[in-house]
């Protein structure tokens, strides 16, 4: 396999700060979420579409019958995925349910272990309880036991494990195809369950006013095109495992984010359990020099930058 043109954990980086910001554009919309989740990957497609049709349809050839069986498999866990968790926001917090949705390791590591036989190291599962208590820190707040905090956090934990078969069934085909192919063809899937679903739902598909059409439109550009489409590039060269490990972060930059735009505040548990997330990737990390400079500098700025909001009258 050819070697990537720059290391693969670059685009993770961006792919990770781009999706925290997918929480706050929902909580922005008033539109039904499978709409909001169909007009994402519709917007999306639409925006490939020139480049996919002009340089990339023969690539449509390379795929086999098991190719496009695990393609689609992928398209309709994500599109499951994000109904489930775009509900999940009506009912609980930015913070909650982000938390829950990126506890993917749980299911990643399993997932890679029963279905693609890679081994565990004892640092990958020693950085990744780590991360995943961080994460569930974060919200200890918000976290409630009953009521609809707690349906609310159901569907953000069953989101979390369909993004992860979403992945798991990318992993295999991503390695033969182009980032353009795959993902076309994965985002169109999406997008044609979503379609289905809104009829069966009997959900509006419009009119909506102008800012509606905007937060639909950013979640094409930012979480999708340089989140997930992110990822699926990594995918070629890296495990699941490792982009689950970083999607850890998500929960960190939806806190930051939820505090500036929602006015949500920050906790004394979300600031540390925000700097043990970062811990635990550090972990898991360690090998890579210029890459561990990076996060130590930016966890202390995170945690800096933390403590100066939560002090702030």
């Amino acid at each position: 396999m050819e070697k990537p043109s720059i290391h693969p954990f670059i685009p993770i980086i961006i792919g990770v700060i781009s999706v925290a910001m997918s929480a706050i554009f929902v909580k922005m919309t008033t539109a039904d979420s499978g709409v909001t989740a169909f007009y994402r990957m519709l917007f999306s497609i639409l925006i490939m579409s020139p480049l996919f049709f002009l340089k990339y349809t023969h690539e449509l050839k390379k795929l086999s019958k098991r190719d496009w069986l695990f393609t689609s498999i992928a398209g309709f866990f994500l599109a499951f995925h994000f109904i489930l968790w775009f509900e999940s926001l009506n009912y609980t917090s930015v913070a909650s349910s982000t938390v829950l949705v990126t506890l993917q390791p749980l299911f990643a590591f399993a997932g890679t272990y029963f279905f693609f036989k890679e081994r565990l190291s004892a640092k990958t599962i020693v950085s990744a309880l780590i991360a995943i208590g961080g994460s569930v820190l974060i919200a200890y707040g918000d976290f409630k036991i009953s009521g609809a905090a707690l349906f609310g956090d159901i569907l953000a934990l069953i989101a979390c494990a369909l993004i992860t078969a979403y992945l798991l069934f990318g992993q295999d085909v991503r390695k033969r195809l182009s980032l353009m192919t795959y993902t076309f063809v994965v985002y169109g899937v999406s997008a044609i369950t979503l379609f289905f679903y809104i009829i069966i739902k009997g959900e509006s598909f419009g009119p909506y006013p102008a800012q509606e059409w905007m937060w639909f439109l950013l979640l094409a550009l930012i979480p999708n095109l340089f989140g997930h489409t992110l990822f699926n590039w990594a995918l070629k060269w890296v495990s699941t495992n490792v982009i689950s490990i970083a999607i850890l972060f998500e929960p960190v930059g939806a806190a930051i984010l939820a505090y500036i735009i929602l006015g949500e505040l920050l906790s004394a548990t979300q600031i540390i359990g925000g700097t043990i997330v970062l811990t635990g990737i550090l972990f898991f990390l360690i090998d890579y020099t210029k890459i561990k400079r990076v996060f130590l500098k930016f966890s202390l700025d995170f945690f800096l930058l933390a403590v100066y909001i939560n002090t702030c009258p």
